[in-house]
């Protein structure tokens, strides 16, 4: 698939700062203690969260911004134990998002983000600073990056291919660098990173006030609901955080050794998500609303849709989905005024952009749809976003703007993307033939010297022009060049290859030929 310049120089950018080290640079881990190469800076982890935070909260379905007073709580628990921990400096940050998947996800330098799904799930304000402790650990403890410098050992970098999102029809349709942050959020610890996270966790919670025991008796919740096949668990906090039976001996162990005691906390956590849960059954019926639309059954979809409008009219999400639901009946207008709707509720979420620049798109008033598409851009690119925007520029002739769009959308792990990569190529490889067409001069058996031409693309070339031209073996110098020549037909992935009507006499005479690709076209 054709790559993105953007996300090759983003790549290239990530490479250049995470190998500018010695091999001979080793630290101290900050919460263990322990000697460990360490080529990722305080600094640049800081710098990778703070650049994918907000990318990766757009992806997870939003911020919950419905409920400030319970983004206020979790917040001041969570800089409770921020203070508490072995990296108190980091500039930890604590959101809710409007995901009704139960998880929790960290990155480098202390972002931290909880799904509303799980707030469902606990019971007191002591199991909500278990997770929040355990997590702090990631960021504290350098789990993220100690990820991406395994990356590099083994691949060269930590270049996300898609994006993880769980609620949203946005799944592996993000592009360029936000790829990164779903790598991060999305990566699976290693055993001792999670019992690193459980034991030094269990420390902030008792240094920070809170019973340790809510850790030991959370995980046991969690081994029985993970027994017990709970879906949404299962999907969400267990795919990256898998309990066991192991970590629960592990924390009463700890838990010994700490000695029990310290806040619970239930009356004021109750009273903090009273609202949340009286709301639950509304979010229930948008879920279902969502799962009914992609069967297609819009009616149920419709009647869920206002079901949950009724139980919580103040949520943009539930007015979105009647936009959806409209625009997949093609009727965009009506698609518009509920996206409209959303916009104005939350104005700084990505979908109700997008899908609002699709609507208008499919209208013909590409002007109008421009500003939507770009704005769903900044918040998060999307090969959506990009390839109409691609098209937009490709009907006005703006061959270069339009090239660029379609190059990022195609950095997507998406049919869509597939689809862009191939726009990109039919308008870049008749003005750039030799990034497509791979070329070479062989020799077979007889000593017959063929020009040889592999298509690198996912498209039928039709015909490729080429020149050979010979070198001096001594100097270097080019001494001979060929007629231009035609080689007709070249399938995707495929060679073909024209006599040039010399002979060699080695194998290795043949290296002093070079083959250039001087014109191709696509197989009309």
């Amino acid at each position: 698939m054709l790559k993105s310049r953007a996300l090759q120089k983003y790549a290239s950018l990530l490479i250049a700062v995470l190998i500018s080290f010695t091999f001979t640079s080793c630290g101290t881990n900050p919460v263990t203690k322990k000697k460990e190469i360490q080529f990722v800076s305080q600094e640049k982890e800081i710098t990778i969260g703070k650049e994918n935070y907000s990318p990766a909260r757009q992806s997870q379905g939003g911020d919950y911004i419905i409920d400030p007073e319970l983004s206020a709580y979790v917040q001041g628990i969570g800089k409770r134990l921020g203070a508490v921990s072995d990296r108190p400096e980091l500039p930890y940050e604590f959101i809710v998002l409007n995901d009704s998947v139960p998880n929790a996800w960290a990155m480098p330098g202390g972002k931290i983000a909880f799904n509303r799904g799980l707030l469902y799930e606990l019971n007191s304000e002591a199991e909500l600073a278990a997770v929040m402790g355990h997590e702090i650990v990631h960021a504290a403890a350098r789990h993220g990056a100690k990820s991406m410098e395994r990356g590099i050992f083994m691949q060269g970098a930590m270049i996300a291919v898609g994006i993880g999102t769980q609620n949203t029809d946005y799944a592996n349709l993000a592009v360029g660098a936000s790829q990164l942050g779903a790598q991060l959020i999305g990566s699976k610890y290693g055993r001792d990173a999670e019992s690193e996270s459980d034991y030094y966790g269990m420390q902030y919670m008792k240094k920070a006030g809170y019973n340790p025991a809510a850790a030991v008796t959370l995980q046991e919740t969690f081994v029985r609901l993970s027994a017990g096949r709970e879906s949404n668990l299962i999907a969400g906090l267990f795919a990256s955080h898998p309990p066991s039976p192991e970590r629960v001996a592990a924390n009463k162990v700890t838990l010994a050794k700490l000695g029990a005691g310290g806040e619970m906390g239930k009356e004021a956590y109750a009273q903090k998500v009273g609202k949340l849960k009286a709301t639950q059954p509304a979010y229930k019926a948008y879920d279902d609303a969502v799962a009914a639309l992609k069967k297609n059954d819009t009616a149920t979809a419709t009647t869920l849709a206002q079901k949950a409008i009724a139980g919580e009219p103040r949520e943009a999400r539930f007015q979105e989905l009647l936009g959806d639901i409209a625009l997949s009946q093609k009727k965009n207008q009506e698609a518009l005024a509920y996206y409209d709707k959303a916009i104005k509720m939350q104005p700084d979420y990505f979908k109700p952009h997008v899908q609002s620049g699709i609507a208008l798109y499919n209208m013909g008033k590409k002007s109008e749809a421009e500003p939507f598409l770009k704005r769903a851009n900044e918040l998060l690119p999307t090969a959506p976003g990009h390839t109409l925007l691609g098209e937009i520029a490709e009907a006005r002739g703006e061959t270069d703007a339009a090239l660029q769009h379609y190059q990022m959308a195609a950095s997507s792990n998406s049919e869509m993307g597939k689809q862009a990569g191939e726009r990109a190529v039919r308008l870049d490889l008749p003005r750039n033939p030799s990034k497509y067409i791979r070329s070479g001069a062989q020799a077979d058996s007889g000593g017959t010297l063929f020009a040889v031409v592999e298509n690198a693309t996912s498209l039928p070339v039709g015909r490729v022009q080429v020149r050979v031209v010979k070198y001096d073996a001594k100097t270097g110098r080019a001494i001979a060049q060929s007629q231009p020549m035609i080689i007709n037909g070249v399938q995707p992935g495929k060679r073909n290859q024209i006599a040039v009507g010399e002979k060699v006499k080695t194998p290795q005479e043949a290296q002093l030929y070079k083959v250039v690709v001087e014109a191709a076209e696509l197989a009309k």
